[in-house]
């Protein structure tokens, strides 16, 4: 079930130029691939960045879509149940946030070239800015977050390289 593109209250004045975009997708039990994530992830995309400042350069459009098969990947093969999407877009922050139903921590492997799977969670730490793992209820949420910079501006490896990983309960 796809919940279709709306925008959130804008400010009281109705003054932001850039009101909060954003889309949700919920799976049952078994239904969710990553292919339909992506999916959804193109639609959001090709909607709420047409033109303008917030175009996002095609980088970070690859990187979205990696963290977004990461993350639908890892909760189809390690949370029975459900699995939800939702992708938000906020002043100058994509955010890209995939809840399931195990409460366990994901374990953020160390890259390891002989190590055959295992290397989602770091390649979502790698292309985000930051990562935020909460507890929610029964289950978790894992939420990337990406920076969006003008058009024309370089991909900072400073920044990449300074993702942060954060537990809330």
């Amino acid at each position: 079930m796809v919940i279709p593109l709306r925008n959130e209250a804008e400010d009281e004045q109705g003054t932001d130029e850039h009101p909060t975009l954003r889309c949700s997708a919920v799976w049952a039990d078994g239904a969710v691939r990553a292919a339909d994530a992506r999916l959804v992830l193109r639609a959001f995309l090709a909607h709420a960045l047409p033109t303008g400042p917030r175009l996002l350069p095609a980088h970070l459009g690859m990187d979205a879509e990696l963290v977004v098969s990461e993350l639908v990947t890892n909760a189809t093969l390690h949370a029975p149940g459900p699995c939800s999407m939702s992708v938000k877009l906020s002043g100058g922050e994509l955010t890209i946030s995939v809840r399931d139903t195990t409460a366990e921590a994901p374990t953020v492997n160390r890259g390891d070239p002989h190590r055959i799977g295992g290397h989602g969670l770091h390649l979502v730490h790698t292309v985000s800015d930051k990562v935020v793992v909460a507890a929610c209820g029964t289950g978790k949420q894992i939420s990337a977050h990406f920076r969006l910079k003008p058009v024309g501006c370089g991909r900072g490896s400073e920044s990449r390289m300074s993702a942060t990983s954060q537990v809330a309960s």
